[in-house]
């Protein structure tokens, strides 16, 4: 079983903007399983509400997956991902944490193994609560901050950034698809070249 974390903060208010792209990130996979519900490589069930996250357990490419948004906001986002893995006994080497980086240029993605939360708090409480660096991980670019940090990563993109980033989310499916079907390895393989 592979479990999908998209980090973001929940609420209207923060729907589109550049801290939010995991769940943009997930709420593409999600759009994509129920479209593709009848064939035989994905089936899903309704989203719940279980260990402080909106979750969808489902089938796609014959392997069993979970789908995540923490509802704890960004900064607490571990305890939901701790509590996850314990109820559903994922292996680490299972998760992928998708999450937005300052430190990528907007429309880049970054796909790792392992490695430190490189200042993004959501993946600092992760590391916190998980005890480990060695968590595989999806980094999608937003772009250095202009201003203060808080405020840019709480705006939303421009309309041209906009349209780059829809184009990146494409990718990001991808590239949780590939993590999904055939590993991290792969994934990085083909997406970190990008």
């Amino acid at each position: 079983m592979k479990l999908i974390v998209g980090l973001g903060n929940p609420g209207p208010r923060y729907e589109r903007t550049k801290h939010n792209i995991g769940f943009r990130v997930i709420d593409a996979i999600y759009t994509k399983i129920q479209l593709e519900q009848n064939t035989e490589s994905v089936s899903g069930k309704r989203v719940s509400s279980i260990c402080q996250s909106l979750v969808t357990q489902a089938i796609l490419h014959e392997s069993s997956i979970i789908l995540a948004k923490p509802m704890t906001y960004m900064n607490n986002s571990g305890s939901a991902v701790a509590a996850l893995v314990n109820r559903f006994e994922v292996p680490l080497t299972d998760i992928c944490i998708v999450y937005d980086d300052i430190h990528l240029d907007i429309g880049t993605i970054r796909i790792r193994q392992k490695g430190s939360a490189g200042g993004q708090k959501g993946m600092q409480s992760i590391i916190y609560h998980l005890g480990t660096t060695e968590l595989p991980r999806l980094r999608i670019g937003i772009g250095e901050p202009v201003g203060d940090l808080t405020d840019y990563v709480l705006s939303e993109f421009s309309k041209e950034e906009e349209i780059e980033i829809e184009e990146t989310v494409k990718r990001a499916v991808e590239a949780a698809e590939t993590f999904i079907r055939d590993g991290i390895l792969t994934a990085m393989n083909k997406f970190n070249g990008r």
